[in-house]
């Protein structure tokens, strides 16, 4: 698996630095990707955030989300794992890029 990051240029959504992509090089996903992750610089600052794939709904008016990517058996750490690869690879991008990260 590759994570690919894609930054967020246009700045439209203040905090927001990129969005990140899964995408797999092996197995029964081999040439899928999955989307809708997002990297964000944390409110209270000291750090960074990452976002999961979601899907909006509404109930009575109240908008809710449904997580897109959940732990199969009940592990926590599973998706932690994900965050830090994903925290890791914008880590990467910027040392790779510092003007277009910066941006």
């Amino acid at each position: 698996m590759v994570v690919k990051i894609i930054a967020n240029d246009k700045a439209n959504l203040p905090g927001k630095l990129a969005d990140a992509e899964l995408h797999f090089t092996e197995g029964v996903l081999d040439g899928l990707k999955l989307i809708g992750f997002s990297v964000w610089e944390r409110r209270t600052g000291g750090g960074r955030n990452v976002t999961f794939p979601a899907r909006s709904y509404s109930v009575n008016g109240e908008r809710r989300s449904f997580a897109l990517l959940r732990p199969a058996s009940g592990d926590a750490t599973a998706q932690e794992r994900i965050r830090e690869l994903v925290l890791q690879a914008y880590a990467e991008y910027e040392e790779a890029s510092p003007s277009e990260a910066a941006s």
